[in-house]
């Protein structure tokens, strides 16, 4: 399987999703629960971004030069940037919840677990001490998922 391509056709169909949702007025928080969560969110990606570098910028699933990144919030979370994706939006979608942003947001979920899942293939072979990072951080949830 072309882990890249995959990750290309997801980062397409998450971005469709988005647009989708902001369209249907349902992305940003609609009270102060649900704002705060974004705030966060939108914290959580800022301080991946600072940590990770400029080096995170690519459409597809791509190893990048440099070595794996543990610090920050890749100490407590695998993929924080999908992460603040995932949080971002499913509290707009608690906001404005019906079945359309539900399935939008599922096919969120989905879109971003193929491309943690296609990064982590390709991390694996270029960073074998990967394996054992994943065993003792978290995907997208610290401590749960």
């Amino acid at each position: 399987m072309n882990w890249k391509t995959l990750s290309l056709l997801a980062l397409v169909g998450l971005v469709a999703c988005i647009v989708g949702l902001y369209l249907n007025n349902s992305i940003f928080g609609a009270g102060p629960v649900t704002i705060t969560i974004q705030v966060a969110a939108a914290l959580l990606m800022v301080w991946a971004r600072l940590t990770f570098g400029i080096r995170s910028f690519h459409g597809t699933a791509n190893p990048t030069a440099g070595g794996l990144v543990t610090t920050g919030p890749y100490k407590y979370i695998r993929h924080p940037i999908y992460a603040a994706i995932l949080y971002f939006f499913w509290a707009g979608i608690a906001a404005h919840a019906s079945a359309v942003t539900v399935a939008a947001g599922l096919l969120v979920t989905a879109m971003t677990a193929v491309r943690m899942v296609a990064e982590e293939k390709l991390l694996v072979r270029t960073y074998p001490e990967y394996e054992g990072y994943s065993r003792t951080t978290k995907r997208a949830v610290p401590f749960v998922i």
